[in-house]
């Protein structure tokens, strides 16, 4: 759980409840193992291991993933479709919040600590950087573009 919040939530926003669900799903298709422990006067609790079979079927998901090409959609290009409809003097001051709160998940992102043994979530962690600064730039240039057509 502790990974899932550390280090999953920086590309997913996988709840606990979620993750607990799909191991279940995966030891019922034999993916994975589950064994009972008992520490002192703890509760008893689940533990999942991956077995085998698992582990086959986790590397082709792997390859499958970093193999796969992607079309993102922006929830916020529907508001730019439509940017003609609305007054300038209205959109360019939303562009520019949208341009500020994409700023603040940028300086969120580079206070990540670097996982020195992990170099999948810094690899997942550049991305998001790279994704950010992109569309930072872009709004950049588009809020220039509308101020100086206007």
């Amino acid at each position: 759980m502790e990974f899932i919040e550390k280090n999953l939530s920086i590309v997913t926003d996988m709840k606990k409840s979620t993750a607990y669900a799909t191991l279940d799903k995966l030891h019922q298709k034999g993916f994975i193992d589950i064994k009972f422990e008992q520490k002192g006067n703890r509760p008893i609790r689940k533990v999942y291991s991956i077995n085998e079979r698992g582990r086959k079927y986790f590397y082709q998901l792997l390859l499958n993933n970093l193999s796969s090409a992607e079309s993102v959609n922006y929830q916020g290009d529907i508001g730019l479709m439509f940017i003609d409809f609305l007054p300038m003097d209205q959109a360019i001051p939303a562009l520019k919040e949208r341009l500020k709160k994409n700023k603040t998940l940028i300086d969120q992102l580079k206070q990540t600590p670097v996982h020195v043994n992990q170099t999948g979530v810094n690899l997942a962690v550049e991305h998001k950087i790279t994704m950010l600064e992109a569309e930072i730039s872009f709004l950049e240039k588009t809020i220039q573009s509308l101020l100086y057509s206007n």
